[in-house]
C-alpha cells in the first residue's frame, strides 16, 4: 500500500502542447476523448475565448454524443447522451456560479460522475472537492487586441486514475 508521502511525491502525468487553430483544438478534444472513460472529471481553465468550449466540442465528437456542444453559460450544465455504448458527456460552465462547491453540489455532479464524463469550464476553486482524480487542462492565449489563434495547453492528470497515463500521446 502506498503511503501518503509516496502518493504526494509521485510525478503527475503532464504534457504541454501548442495548438495553432480552432480546428486543431477540436482535434485535440477528439484525441483526448480516446483516453476518457465514465467517471472522469475534466477541469478547463483559461481566459474568455481561449478555446475551452471548442476543446469540449471535440471531446463530444470523439465520445460520440448527441447534440451540438455549445457553451452552457446560461443553462449552467448540459447533458449530451451517448449515441453508442460510451458514457454521456456532462458539460458545465461554472462562470456564473459564485458560491463555489455549494452551488456545484446543487447540480448533483457527484451523482452523475460515476457514469459520465464531466467537463467543467471555469471550475478552478469550485470542483476540486468532488474527486481527487481529475484531468486539469489550462489553456493560455495571447490577450488584448489580437487575432493570434495560438494556444498553449497544459494537461495534468491528478490522482490514481491518471497515474501512469501517457498524456504525451496527445502531442502526436
Amino acid at each position: 500500500m502506498e503511503t501518503p508521502a509516496a502518493a504526494h511525491n509521485r510525478a503527475e502525468p503532464s504534457v504541454e502542447l501548442t495548438v495553432t487553430s480552432a480546428d486543431r483544438m477540436r482535434d485535440l478534444g477528439r484525441a483526448l476523448a480516446k483516453l476518457l472513460r465514465a467517471g472522469d472529471l475534466v477541469m478547463l481553465t483559461g481566459e474568455l475565448g481561449a478555446g475551452k468550449t471548442t476543446l469540449t466540442r471535440g471531446l463530444g465528437e470523439g465520445l460520440g454524443v448527441r447534440g451540438a456542444v455549445t457553451s452552457p453559460t446560461f443553462v449552467i450544465a448540459r447533458v449530451h447522451p451517448s449515441l453508442g455504448d460510451g458514457p454521456p458527456l456532462v458539460h458545465v460552465d461554472a462562470y456564473r456560479l459564485s458560491g463555489g462547491l455549494d452551488e456545484m453540489e446543487d447540480l448533483d455532479l457527484d451523482v452523475s460522475l460515476p457514469e459520465s464524463v464531466i467537463v467543467v469550464e471555469w471550475g478552478e476553486g469550485r470542483i476540486e472537492e468532488l474527486t481527487d482524480d481529475r484531468l486539469q487542462i489550462v489553456i493560455h492565449r495571447a490577450v488584448g487586441d489580437t487575432t493570434d489563434e495560438v494556444r498553449h495547453v497544459t494537461l495534468t492528470g491528478l490522482g490514481d486514475r491518471w497515474a501512469g497515463t501517457d498524456l504525451s500521446a496527445l502531442s502526436a
